[in-house]
């Protein structure tokens, strides 16, 4: 089970690694906060994967999954703090994003990878009873569930150019990283 476990977060850093490059480039190229953030969500997604990674590995009782928690928590604290400062320099400096199919693309087959391997992470979290494996779960579901958010500010930027949308439907992933650095925070203990 504990290969199972490792197997499922190799997949995820690997998805995470790929898509942090067709982010940076669509993001580039059509100015897209809402790309960028999704960006950088992947980032900390990697983060969080290796720390799973490292934990499940380690031996139990030496305050690795503590360690973990904390580190995750840390992480999307950051994500909300980016998110915060682009979100008003977008919305407020005059910049307006162009439509990305391609990230609009990404966005979508994303949304289901995150949602399958969420699945089997929660599933195999709670046969192993880590919850630090759990806790990344919930991470990736909200992950597709962010990659559902983003694509829709994305595609109605795309098709109705607005403009705005694409901002905003980034604010989501503020808050949803708010709400997980509380949560991996309080989970540490």
């Amino acid at each position: 089970m504990l290969e199972r476990g490792l197997r499922l977060e190799y997949a995820t850093l690997g998805w995470n690694v790929v898509g942090v490059v067709v982010l940076a480039i669509t993001a580039l190229a059509s100015g897209s906060l809402a790309l960028a953030g999704f960006g950088v969500d992947s980032l900390i997604e990697i983060v969080a994967s290796t720390v799973v990674v490292w934990e499940l590995r380690g031996e139990q009782g030496t305050g690795r999954e503590r360690i973990a928690l904390r580190i995750i928590a840390v992480a999307f604290a950051l994500l909300s703090l980016y998110i915060a400062v682009q979100a008003v320099v977008t919305l407020t400096g005059g910049s307006h994003p162009q439509g990305s199919v391609p990230g609009a693309a990404w966005l979508a087959i994303t949304v289901a990878a995150m949602w399958a391997l969420a699945y089997g992470k929660a599933r195999t979290g709670e046969q192993l009873e880590n919850p630090v494996l759990r806790t990344e779960a919930r991470v990736t579901v909200i992950d597709g569930a962010l990659a559902a958010a983003v694509l829709l500010g994305v595609a109605l930027n795309a098709a109705f150019s607005w403009w705005w949308a694409d901002p905003l439907s980034s604010l989501v992933i503020l808050v949803y990283g708010l709400l997980e650095a509380r949560h991996a925070w309080h989970e540490a203990g």
